[in-house]
């Protein structure tokens, strides 16, 4: 099957969006460990990923908390474990590692959830930045360490109150 790719700028650069038919597999950061450019042999095409620049859009701006998209995230049946776990992660809240394996029963597996959370395939809308330190510090992010502390304040203004409410 054909893969397809397109990139996307936004406030924290040029994404690169990739999949096959509507199922996204792929978002790749502009810079960071996750650096991803498109593969010879893939297609460009923008039509498959309208939705996903339409949501990731409004994410940016503050207007969306839910990604609702077809995700095809390729990793083994831990990693796609975490990875649906970390959707479960609500909107402007952040979890350690720690809480993330006690959430998939997996008490002991801290080290592997990071691992995991790691090669997240499709980081910001499988939301991996919102995984922490248990000391409540930030930790590696494929995006930089700086994308990671703009997602969670991104997420963080949203839901503060604001000053004439």
């Amino acid at each position: 099957m054909k893969t397809y790719y397109t990139y996307h700028v936004t406030s924290i650069g040029s994404l690169l969006l990739a999949g096959q038919g509507d199922a996204l597999s792929l978002l790749g950061f502009p810079k960071g460990k996750m650096q991803r450019r498109h593969e010879s042999g893939w297609q460009r095409d923008d039509a498959p990923f309208r939705d996903a620049i339409e949501q990731l859009n409004q994410y940016f701006a503050g207007e969306l908390d839910a990604f609702d998209l077809t995700l095809a995230p390729i990793g083994t049946e831990f990693q796609r474990t975490v990875w649906q776990a970390l959707l479960e992660i609500p909107y402007g809240e952040t979890w350690s590692y720690g809480q993330l394996a006690k959430h998939i029963d997996r008490p002991k597996a801290s080290r592997a959830v990071g691992a995991a959370n790691g090669v997240n395939p499709i980081p910001v809308i499988i939301p991996c930045h919102r995984v922490i330190g248990s000391s409540g510090k930030l930790t590696g992010f494929g995006g930089g360490l700086e994308t990671k502390e703009y997602l969670l304040g991104l997420e963080s203004q949203r839901m503060a109150p604001g000053l004439f409410n």
